[in-house]
């Protein structure tokens, strides 16, 4: 440093074999430095700048290295894995001019003029396939250019290998493969190109933002080791067998990426009871990212069930490939993804689509949103156009899941996306302004319509023999008893009755629940051993977004909150006790009513629950999905409020036009003034 306190001016030296720099020519006057480097074309692109720069100096630094080497150099040579530049070591035909290379403005015009930053063996690529245009709304195929290796399969390799470690690298970043999870896998070669299929996989147990090209196996399509990496000691990922059940099954797949994204293994879990199989987004514009889907699109992406080891999980992914043809990707619970593509471009582009939708999925879930719902307003909507079907061999793009079945207490999701999208304007009560005590029902209402159905039903089943097994004999004699009482009730032409029935409990069990019928004795043995799965936390009770929140505001603004279910008191304390939320059975204080006060279709019911609330009929709000209960509501004196939840049965278009409607209780929230 000069004594001044002036900075010191360094300059950079040029190697002494480097021509002197001449003054610059004037502007109007292009010397050679200013020429434009030839235009890019396949056939050239092995003869460019950089390929010429590291061929020349790779035989430089070899010449260097034989002249200069000395004993014990050995340990450093750039061939040994693991060692050169990450160990420190710049190799010398590096001088400080060529690294500063990128930071130049004609560097930088150099680099982003045509030098891409992906590694690569072919020319281009584009989201957009053959025979498409910009404007489709939706893209399957991508298009790829044409090879830039010439022929030559050693280099290819090499290519690839290193654009393997690359990706690795760029997923670590994004927060998708850390602690050594998650892998890539890129396809080559197949009967297109006239010579066998290679798969190169990444290993397993590595840092991936280390990774080089030279950790990277070589395959063939029967897991045979064509070339093993120069690495020592290294195992194939354990995601190996699933990508071979990717190209197996999906022929056109030259990409599988597997990552442990937060968002991804998040969205696996919006479906609390952790039963789904499936998870639905529509009307977001990054579903064109994902192939074969468009903006109105609604994307199945399946969901399996994760295993102790990876391999596990190969039969479960190749159903999930079979039954949902149109998805490019697979959700494994509480785990991670994987996505595929015809290309490793658009296998990332997707994988990078599907995260961007699981992120805004679990988002909305937060703002109590459905992500797979069709919006109320706020999108443009043709309903004269029908959605894409994905061609023959693949069903028919769903809207939502549909499933026929009986109406409540063990209701099967149905189609009601008309209500959904309802927009009707109506005169929705507001509490406390209007009413200080709301009845709810449950299903349909507070929890989802097929809770009981796909949760509660199976688990009874599933547990009958067992739990009958332990009962004492006693026990077993009062249970048969109730149960025989249950089917002497019923009419003399009901489909159980028609039934060569042997009197045990398992039987009528079965022949009524098959039946649909809800009996006293039936839902007593399903009672007790619903307690029994909520005790052992086997089961837990689903409840929407809203609905706490809405608890809240009613405790706060001195609001009672009653229920009425056709499922038993008991029953109803249950699932509010033992709920994702926690128990919030002190919301209702107790005020619970079941068909003991009456059939939820006849107006007396809600007349002997108006006294039994020591209130005045018009002073309660009941909120139910099924119409017939709120037409018997509402002949009462009631308020009724007719719910739309996602799979609740359709509306009537005059059940639409005489109601309020809400598609979350929070609508009934509001000041007092």
């Amino acid at each position: 440093m000069s004594t001044n306190g002036s900075k010191k001016r360094v300059s950079i030296q040029a190697p002494a074999d480097a021509p002197t720099r001449s003054k610059a020519p004037p502007r109007r006057s292009m010397g050679p430095r200013q020429q434009s480097l030839p235009a890019f074309t396949p056939d050239n692109y092995s003869s460019d700048e950089d390929d010429k720069f590291f061929h020349d100096h790779e035989k430089n630094a070899a010449a260097l290295t034989t002249t200069t080497k000395k004993k014990g150099d050995d340990d450093n040579e750039e061939t040994t894995p693991g060692s050169g530049w990450t160990n420190g070591q710049v190799p010398p035909q590096f001088t400080p001019t060529m690294t500063l290379h990128p930071y130049t403005r004609s560097g930088r015009l150099m680099l982003y003029s045509h030098h891409r930053r992906w590694i690569n063996f072919q020319s281009s690529w584009s989201r957009i396939g053959k025979g498409t245009t910009e404007l489709d709304a939706v893209h399957k195929e991508s298009s790829s250019g044409q090879s830039i290796m010439t022929g030559c399969l050693i280099d290819e390799a090499k290519t690839v290998r290193a654009l393997v470690a690359q990706l690795c690298e760029c997923f670590y970043k994004h927060g998708w493969a850390t602690g050594t999870g998650g892998g890539v896998s890129i396809r080559v070669g197949g009967p297109s190109e006239n010579r066998p299929y290679r798969i190169f996989v990444a290993p397993s147990g590595v840092q991936k933002e280390d990774m080089v090209g030279d950790d990277v196996f070589e395959l063939d399509m029967e897991r045979n080791v064509v070339a093993p990496p120069k690495t020592p000691m290294l195992r194939q990922s354990a995601c190996t067998p699933l990508w071979y059940v990717v190209y197996k099954r999906v022929p056109s797949a030259m990409c599988v990426i597997h990552t442990h994204s937060m968002y991804a293994q998040l969205a696996t879990l919006l479906d609390p009871t952790e039963k789904s199989d499936v998870i639905r987004i529509t009307h977001l514009e990054m579903l064109k990212g994902v192939g074969n889907h468009s903006y109105d699109s609604v994307l199945e992406v399946p969901i399996i069930d994760n295993r102790p080891t990876e391999d596990l999980l190969a039969e479960q992914l190749d159903a999930a490939i079979l039954k949902y043809p149109k998805c490019n990707a697979v959700l494994v619970r509480r785990h991670g993804i994987y996505a595929w593509g015809d290309s490793w471009e658009q296998a990332k582009a997707q994988c990078e689509s599907f995260d961007y939708l699981f992120e805004t999925a679990v988002k909305m879930k937060g703002m109590g949103l459905d992500s797979g719902v069709v919006p109320v307003s706020g999108t443009y909507r043709d309903e004269d156009v029908e959605m894409d079907d994905g061609g023959s061999n693949s069903p028919p793009a769903k809207r939502q899941k549909t499933e026929e079945g009986p109406a409540f207490n063990g209701s099967s999701a149905t189609n009601n996306d008309a209500d959904l999208e309802c927009s009707d304007k109506t005169d929705v009560p507001i509490v406390p302004r209007d009413s200080k005590v709301l009845l709810l029902d449950i299903e349909g209402t507070t929890t989802s319509i097929s809770f009981v159905k796909d949760v509660l039903f199976p688990y009874v089943l599933k547990n009958l023999e067992s739990y009958v097994d332990k009962m004492t004999d006693e026990m077993k004699k009062t249970t048969l008893a109730e149960l025989i009482a249950d089917v002497e009730a019923l009419d003399a032409n009901h489909v159980v009755k028609q039934m060569n029935l042997q009197h045990t409990i398992i039987d009528i069990v079965k022949a009524l629940m098959g039946s649909d019928v809800k009996a006293t004795g039936l839902k007593s043995l399903q009672g007790k051993m619903w307690k029994s799965g909520y005790a052992s936390g086997e089961l837990v009770g689903h409840i929407y977004s809203d609905f706490l929140p809405m608890l809240d505001w009613c405790k706060a603004n001195d609001v009672k909150v009653c229920i009425y279910s056709s499922g038993s008191i008991a029953a109803q304390k249950l699932l509010f006790k033992h709920t994702e939320k926690g128990d919030i059975t002190e919301y209702f204080g107790g005020r619970h009513f079941d068909t003991t006060s009456g059939s939820k279709k006849e107006a007396a019911s809600y007349q002997t629950i108006a006294s039994a609330l020591g209130v005045k009929p018009e002073e309660v709000v009941f909120v139910s999905d099924l119409e017939a209960e709120i037409y018997a509501a509402r002949d009462a004196g009631m308020r009724a409020v007719v719910s739309v939840r996602p799979g609740n049965a359709p509306l009537s278009v005059e059940t639409k036009k005489e109601f309020p409607i809400v598609r979350s209780l929070l609508q009934l929230c509001g000041n007092a003034n």
